[in-house]
Parts: C-alpha cells; sequence; structure tokens
C-alpha cells in the first residue's frame, strides 16, 4: 500500500526529541512522502531545516496561515513572495480566513488570501486553503479565480454538503483528517459522500488525532486510521484507498 500524508506539521516544537522515530513510523505503515505546509516566517527555517535532513521524505509548502495575519502582515507577505522566487516549493499554504477566534484582522486575511492566490497563479503552484467560520468568505474570493485554471485542496475539510458541492465546482479536492473518524461527526458522510477522485488523505499533525488515537499527539504514521475509516465508508479496501488517494495526490502538487 501507498500513502501520502498531504498535510502535517512534523517541523513544530512537540516533535524536536522524536522525529526520527516519528519518520520510522512514518515509514513502517507505508508513507510515501509527507507534504509539509508553513506557518508563518517563525516556522519557515524549522520546516525547512526538515526538508534537507529527509530530502526524500518531506515536500515543503510556502505560505502564510490566516491566524498569523497580524499587523505585520505584508512583510510576511513579502517574504512568501522572495520564497516563490527563490525556492522550491510544491504549493502555496497553509493560507485561507479563520474567523473562529479572531475577526480583528478579517479584511487583511482577505488581502493576505488574494495575495498569495495571484502567487499560486503566477508560478503555476497548487494553494492548500485553511478555512475556519470562513467558507463563505473564502469560496467569495474563490468566485474572481473560477476561470483562472486556480488548484487546491480545501484542507482538513469539515464543511457542509453544500460547501462540498461547491468546492468540487471549483476544481478543488477535499482534505480528509481525524475529524472524519469522529463518532459524533458528521463529516465523514460528507466526505464519503464524494468522489474518490477528489479526496486527499492529511494528519494536520500534531492536532486533532484520528480515532482510536484521539487525545494523543497526532503523527503521520496515523494516517493509516484516517485510510480506513474512509474505506470503511466508501466500501472500499485500504490498499484501494491508497492507491487512488497517493494518486490524487500526485496530480495535484505534481510529486
Amino acid at each position: 500500500m501507498t500513502l501520502i500524508d498531504t498535510h502535517s506539521h512534523l517541523y513544530l516544537e512537540e516533535f524536536k526529541d522524536d522525529i526520527a522515530d516519528v519518520v520510522q513510523r512514518a515509514r513502517e505503515n507505508d508513507l510515501q512522502k509527507i507534504l509539509l505546509p508553513n506557518i508563518d516566517k517563525d516556522s519557515l527555517q524549522s520546516m525547512n531545516d526538515l526538508c534537507s535532513q529527509y530530502s526524500d521524505f518531506f515536500l515543503p509548502m510556502i505560505g502564510l496561515h490566516p491566524t498569523s495575519v497580524k499587523e505585520d502582515y505584508k512583510e510576511q507577505l513579502e517574504l512568501v513572495a522572495k520564497e516563490c522566487k527563490t525556492q522550491k516549493y510544491i504549493a502555496i499554504g497553509e493560507i485561507g480566513i479563520d474567523l473562529y477566534w479572531d475577526k480583528t484582522f478579517k479584511i487583511q486575511q482577505i488581502e493576505a488570501l488574494k495575495f498569495q492566490i495571484e502567487l499560486a497563479l503566477e508560478y503555476d503552484l497548487p494553494i492548500v486553503v485553511h478555512a475556519r467560520d470562513s467558507f463563505d468568505e473564502i469560496y467569495e474570493v474563490l468566485e474572481d479565480y473560477r476561470n483562472r485554471n486556480l488548484k487546491g485542496v480545501m484542507h482538513s475539510f469539515t464543511g457542509t454538503e453544500a460547501h462540498a458541492k461547491k468546492a468540487l465546482e471549483f476544481g478543488f479536492y477535499l482534505g480528509v483528517g481525524g475529524i472524519s473518524t469522529f463518532k459524533n461527526s458528521d463529516v465523514g458522510r460528507i466526505i464519503a459522500e464524494q468522489p474518490i477522485e477528489k479526496l486527499l488523505l492529511e494528519t494536520d499533525s500534531p492536532y486533532l488525532a484520528p480515532t482510536p488515537k484521539r487525545g494523543k499527539r497526532n503523527e503521520s504514521s496515523f494516517i493509516v486510521h484516517i485510510a480506513n475509516h474512509l474505506a470503511n465508508m466508501k466500501g472500499l479496501s485500504t490498499e484501494e484507498v491508497g492507491h487512488l488517494t497517493t494518486q490524487n495526490a500526485k496530480d495535484l502538487f505534481k510529486i
């Protein structure tokens, strides 16, 4: 079986003491590649260092996370633009709008999203979109790019059936993470109703570990539990889910 974790933050402090073991467990659980989304200027060095250390295994993205859009967001966006020009990344991410914690910088988050979408189009890269209490706002932005060959994924999708349908209309993929395995979540059912050709597996480590690891520090090796759950929901084998979602990831990210 082959698996790709399309969204994992293994460069964070939570893994500094045992990253070698985490990588080994990922390899033992059929992980081919792990994709690392950037957060902001403070995460960039540790992410790129990890990619250099395991250059055959990790692939980096570049972006400014919406919750990091603060007073210095223009300076941070300039860094993202510079990195696009001077380094190789597989996607612009993680970007988007997050109105769950704080709406103070809503206008700036929208501006940052548009700026980074333009970078994605300039460099022919997909975008990895973080949406929390903001699907309508994000889709309003995406409408302006409907006919410009923009590609991407709605990371850790937790929206409604209507939100899923809209994402597919834009030609986007849906990221299937640990929340889809939670017993009282409707996300798993909504995800299972979508075509397998538009689904990507992800862990979002160290956050949101899937059942039966819920409550623990998440890591990329746990993706097998997400694959198993999706397989059961869709009436497929785990091997089929692994093969198909791996191909989806390769297609979107040009791996």
